[in-house]
């Protein structure tokens, strides 16, 4: 009885000991460091000025300033107009910056009332802040244009930097710093000036025409050869006949190359629909992707995969030297693959596969309702919620939900003999095919909405990066088991599964084909 007792009491402790409140942390308000103001002509702001802006942002920046203007300094202020003047060769419109109107304030800054240079200050400050988010990260948010574009937010703290470069006088530098250094960015920065080279096109458009092949005759090849030729692709010096000739035929597979097509010198839909395309669509889709690739990591990780999807391609990138490339299929524009940021995880040979719910509904109870051995045809066993295995015949058709439906390991398994997992929101991941043939097609939009990976064995090999305990005999036994094997990627590697379809290459234009018809609408809400 005495030990039953001194237990309760114990217990009576234990239950009223007070826990040890958590300390939270404070939230430290970010402050902007102190602006050093000159001797020249500064007025005060009054606060209720600055409030009609609505910007947090603009506040702190004059707090800073104890409310005085800052933009008395002609060879900072001259910077600043210069570079929201220039907005359009960043692919940006400085009439978001308010260029035209800054410029009329200080075309007469001699004659402004103290109230007007007030005015004109906060003005320089927000157009200038808000040009340079939009290099940073963009002007729009593609988490409100889309719900499959999966991307981290990028933040910038534009008052410390603008602050900082204004005080050691080097706004000079600013523009430049903060865009993105990555490769393909400068490339397309380079495209604008490019295509900004080629002179207005007037050339009619090409009517859509049957299939023109080496030595044809067609009235429309005359359209062909001056758009062979507008682009550069073709000598300006040719006759203009009707005829196809062998000149005209090696202009074509340069741009059919150009643009992402097969290039065997036929002229078909696609290269057609290539050729149509004018000069003012093309700049506008060079500046649809400078925007996109504001939305991407400013800087990209010492390793990492880049797949761009419409160019149906996947880089292994290390230590900035690419050490494989990989043709891939992507999904099509009803299942399209979704725009990620992530890191590689996990190898898995031998997996299984599990219907998902849009191939089920789509694909599955359809062809089970012509033949109830459509799915015993493919190896797939059809489980009930208790996990035993259903009899087709015995399948509910008016509930198919109500199963799960596992496709066994193989060759022939939906996602063949690999594949490498990464975390998302989407479900989906890196994988072999049972459709080996398909990567030898120039349109290779065909999935589901992962993405297909051509010789995943060979991938697999080179990321585990382990001679001895990962060689290709030890992989090629673990296929021969037909034993699902996951094994953990221990090197990291950055996941960039991302969507751009213009660039270039050498002083040439690059361009793919929108397959998801994203940039004539982005364009269409940057210019808005």
């Amino acid at each position: 009885m005495n030990k039953l007792y001194f237990l309760l009491v114990i217990c009576i402790f234990i239950g009223c000991k007070k826990e040890t409140p958590k300390i939270i942390p404070a939230v430290v308000k970010k402050t902007a460091p102190a602006i050093i103001l000159t001797d020249e002509r500064k007025v005060e702001i009054d606060t209720a000025l600055i409030g009609t802006f609505k910007s947090e942002t603009l506040k702190q920046f004059y707090n800073s300033s104890e409310n005085k203007t800052v933009w008395g300094n002609l060879k900072k202020r001259t910077y600043v107009l210069s570079q929201l003047s220039k907005a359009e060769e960043l692919g940006l419109d400085p009439e978001d910056y308010k260029s035209s109107t800054l410029k009329k304030f200080e075309d007469k800054i001699t004659s402004l009332s103290d109230a007007d240079l007030a005015t004109y200050d906060i003005l320089i400050t927000y157009n200038f802040e808000k040009y340079l988010n939009h290099l940073y990260k963009g002007k729009l948010d593609p988490k409100k244009l889309y719900n499959d574009w999966d991307l981290e937010e990028k933040t910038f703290d534009v008052n410390n930097v603008l602050i900082k470069a204004f005080n050691k006088n080097k706004l000079d530098s600013v523009v430049d710093n903060i865009q993105s250094k990555a490769y393909i960015y400068k490339q397309l920065l380079k495209s604008l000036e490019i295509i900004n080279t080629f002179p207005e096109d007037n050339i009619k458009n090409i009517e859509s025409v049957d299939k023109i092949v080496l030595n044809d005759t067609n009235s429309a090849l005359i359209n062909i050869k001056k758009r062979l030729m507008y682009w550069q692709d073709m000598p300006k010096k040719d006759s203009l006949t009707k005829i196809y000739d062998q000149k005209t035929f090696e202009s074509v597979k340069k741009f059919q190359e150009r643009h992402g097509l097969a290039s065997d010198g036929v002229i078909g839909v696609g290269t057609i629909s290539a050729l149509n395309y004018s000069k003012e669509k093309r700049k506008q889709q060079i500046i649809a992707n400078l925007e996109r690739w504001r939305w991407y990591n400013n800087d990209l990780a010492e390793n990492y995969f880049i797949i761009n999807i419409p160019d149906y391609s996947l880089n292994v990138v290390e230590n900035q030297d690419t050490t494989l490339v990989r043709n891939v299929v992507v999904g099509t524009s009803k299942r399209k693959t979704p725009i990620i940021t992530s890191m590689l995880r996990t190898v898995v040979f031998n997996p299984t596969w599990t219907v998902p719910p849009t191939i089920l509904k789509e694909d599955v109870v359809p062809a089970m309702k012509r033949n109830r051995n459509y799915l015993a045809n493919k190896n797939i066993t059809i489980y009930d919620t208790a996990g035993n295995a259903v009899d087709p015949n015995n399948w509910n058709e008016n509930k198919p939900g109500n199963y799960r439906y596992v496709q066994s390991p193989g060759y022939n398994n939906a996602l063949g003999l690999m594949k490498i997992l990464f975390p998302n929101h989407h479900s989906v991941y890196l994988h072999d095919t049972n459709h080996r043939n398909n990567f030898g097609r120039s349109n290779r939009s065909l999935s589901s909405g992962c993405v297909r990976v051509e010789n995943p064995l060979e991938l697999a090999e080179h990321i585990l990066d382990d001679s001895e305990k990962w060689s290709k005999d030890r992989i090629d036994t673990i296929i021969a088991s037909k034993k699902t094997t996951s094994i953990k990627i221990t090197k990291k590697y950055a996941l960039y599964q991302w969507y751009w379809t213009a660039w270039s290459k050498k002083n040439q234009l690059i361009f793919r084909a929108d397959i998801y018809n994203l940039d004539s609408d982005l364009y269409a809400k940057l210019r808005n």
